[in-house]
């Protein structure tokens, strides 16, 4: 009987698709280059919503966000929600989470509990003694923070110290630590201290303690960057000089035919109240003329070059540590009975259409992602396919490349005939939702291999791009009458999608 294949899954967090060396000759990521060479790039995968929270619950439970619960930020899975990881524990599989969660608010109720908020997520104690389970994990090591977010704690802050960082404060930002807000760019956090440094190292630890156990298993490497704040150690800050990159920008009129809230980003001082429903603050919708982290200042071409420098370097100083736990691999015989999954939780705009970071702006900027897979003998090397992936199939694609039974709840596609090549599609479209407001922010999108389409709860705007014709979607052709055919067309076969997303929990077993 053959050996039971290990996965590991590697994710960055909010990583622009086209940010791999291997196709962009502007920045260096030899490791992610080496995983183009001896696996498969899928370039047309997409996220099922374009914030943490929501994503991160669609890959470990093979279902959208509007199924499984955790709709937007400041939302948590709840826990009575089957995760994959279950599965794999049921089927012998070690699993481990080691980085990002984010699969809980950082604001704890007596109603909906978060061992991911204050004051829990820095009672170091607590996490001394606390190690999973935690959503189908068997073993967690875990962080909150991005760069020198004051919400640093948990597993992260334990390590530091144990590393004898004693001063580990003056890295992040007040109340937590003692950081100027108005540093940015460059993170004066030594690199042996860098979150990127502790997942590596914790993740090797733990393959090596399974390679000794001879167990299987499904382990998640969850990197924070990257994530702005734009911060990162040196000399990856200046790594890249800003003057010889391209620098992606505005379009003058490209909003003229979007819906309101695109055209605002671009206004010193826009109105979002009309929008504003829960009380809660509403991700993207702001001015982006402005830099949104530590202390805001309006933007200069300087500034928005060192932005793309420093997003960069930050990618570059990630690639360096997937390095490290690939090199893990190989030393100790790993590698070939091990898939393994890159990827990122969902896309970001550093310029593009004029925006920053992320919101209500389903650009492919925003919902497409990296995504790479390596499986020696199964998935071809050094292929590139332009089929349909989704982040919602990752579940019940690891299942069944691991010859385990998919749970009738899950609605991702089983993409595991596509990932070997012997299929040629496994979707013919993928579907992002993203609903931040109750009611006032709530869309989706259906994309498709030339067209897209967005529609709005209960407005009359909505986007239609033509993926072949305008790649760069500046024209929304929404309200073009010499589309109408196709907008109807597109809005029937969005329905038809959604009909056939809904999750059947069991089939039907009998006449009645």
């Amino acid at each position: 009987m053959s050996k039971k294949p290990n996965i590991l899954l590697i994710t960055s967090d909010q990583q622009h698709w086209n940010t791999i060396g291997a196709f962009n000759d502007e920045i260096r990521t030899p490791n992610l280059d080496r995983l183009v060479r001896e696996g498969t790039v899928f370039n047309r995968a997409y996220c099922p919503n374009p914030t943490c929270t929501p994503s991160r619950a669609s890959i470990i439970t093979g279902q959208y966000p509007s199924q499984h619960g955790a709709w937007t930020l400041g939302t948590k899975l709840l826990e009575d929600r089957r995760c994959v990881g279950e599965d794999f524990s049921e089927a012998g599989y070690r699993t481990a989470l080691i980085g990002k969660a984010h699969l809980q608010p950082l604001r704890s109720t007596e109603e909906y509990p978060s061992l991911e908020a204050y004051p829990v997520l820095q009672d170091l104690e607590f996490w001394e003694g606390f190690e999973g389970p935690f959503y189908g994990f068997d073993h967690v090591e875990l962080a909150r923070n991005h760069t020198n977010e004051a919400h640093v704690g948990q597993h992260y802050a334990l390590w530091m110290e144990e590393k004898g960082c004693a001063n580990w404060r003056d890295y992040f930002l007040p109340p937590t630590g003692t950081m100027d807000r108005s540093v940015t760019y460059k993170w004066p956090i030594p690199e042996q201290y860098h979150y990127n440094t502790w997942i590596a190292e914790r993740t090797n630890n733990l393959l090596e303690q399974y390679r000794n156990e001879d167990s299987p298993f499904f382990l998640w490497a969850s990197f924070f960057d990257p994530h702005p704040e734009y911060l990162v150690p040196e000399p990856w800050d200046t790594m890249y000089d800003p003057e010889s990159l391209t620098i992606p920008g505005l379009t003058p009129g490209e909003h003229d035919a979007n819906p309101p809230h695109f055209g605002k980003t671009q206004e010193d001082n826009p109105d979002f109240s009309d929008l504003l429903e829960s009380g809660y603050g509403i991700h993207g919708y702001r001015s982006h003329l402005y830099y949104e982290y530590g202390d805001k200042f309006k933007l200069t071409d300087d500034d928005r070059k060192k932005i793309v420098s420093t997003y960069y370097g930050m990618i570059s100083m990630m690639d360096r540590d997937i390095g490290k736990i690939l090199d893990k691999l190989d030393a100790l015989g790993l590698a070939e009975n091990t898939i393994v999954v890159f990827t990122t939780d969902h896309g970001h705009f550093f310029g593009q259409h004029g925006l920053q970071a992320k919101g209500g702006f389903h650009y492919e900027d925003l919902i497409r992602l990296p995504f790479i897979v390596r499986y020696p003998g199964q998935v071809p090397a050094g292929a590139t396919s332009d089929a349909i992936q989704s982040l919602v199939d990752l579940a019940p694609t690891l299942l069944s490349l691991c010859g385990l039974p998919i749970p009738h709840a899950m609605t991702g596609v089983d993409q595991s005939g596509v990932w070997k090549g012997v299929s040629g599609s496994g979707r013919d479209h993928a579907i992002c939702e993203f609903r931040h407001e109750a009611t006032t922010i709530h869309q989706k999108t259906y994309v498709e291999q030339r067209y897209k389409i967005t529609v709005y709860y209960n407005q009359t705007y909505g986007e239609l791009f033509d993926l072949l014709e305008d790649p760069d979607e500046l024209r929304n052709l929404w309200d073009d009458p010499a589309h109408l055919a196709l907008k109807m067309e597109l809005l029937l076969k969005y329905i038809w999608a959604e009909l056939g997303k809904e999750p059947m929990p069991m089939p039907r077993i009998w006449h009645a």
